[in-house]
């Protein structure tokens, strides 16, 4: 499995947050993995699991930032499939080296517009685009 599929797997876990308690999420981490469409090797699971707990860990951090670069816009307002991405990539952004911003950028736009609304991905773009280091 891929990057970008790995980055879509971890879409799809992180998309459940917005739906189930912090309490539930172990659980819902157990049931994700046992999707019999996908088949997973123990580092690709053990990657996304490590990626999904980082992220968690930082969304306070992460959502006041698009708090704050989202004119007009907050968190509680955005569309749950546009909230996931930009929650990933402002991570990737800012907190993992491996990852440069414009692919950060362009998987999120991608991932947008695969699984949000017709104008996903230019909202997806103008908000990560304020968190582009100069």
């Amino acid at each position: 499995m891929g990057r970008h599929e790995q980055r879509e797997q971890l879409f799809k876990l992180l998309f459940r947050v917005e739906f189930n308690t912090p309490n539930e999420m172990p659980e819902q981490v157990k049931l994700f993995f046992q999707d019999d469409e996908v088949e997973y090797t123990e580092k690709v699971m053990e990657a996304i699991e490590s990626r999904f707990a980082s992220i968690q860990e930082k969304l306070p951090q992460i959502d006041a930032m698009l708090n704050e670069k989202a004119e007009g816009w907050n968190v509680e307002r955005m569309g749950k499939v546009e909230l996931t991405v930009l929650r990933i990539a402002v991570y990737e952004m800012l907190y993992d080296d491996d990852v440069p911003e414009t692919v950060a950028i362009n998987e999120a736009i991608e991932i947008s517009k695969k699984y949000g609304q017709a104008a996903s991905g230019g909202f997806v773009n103008a908000v990560l685009a304020k968190f582009v280091k100069k």
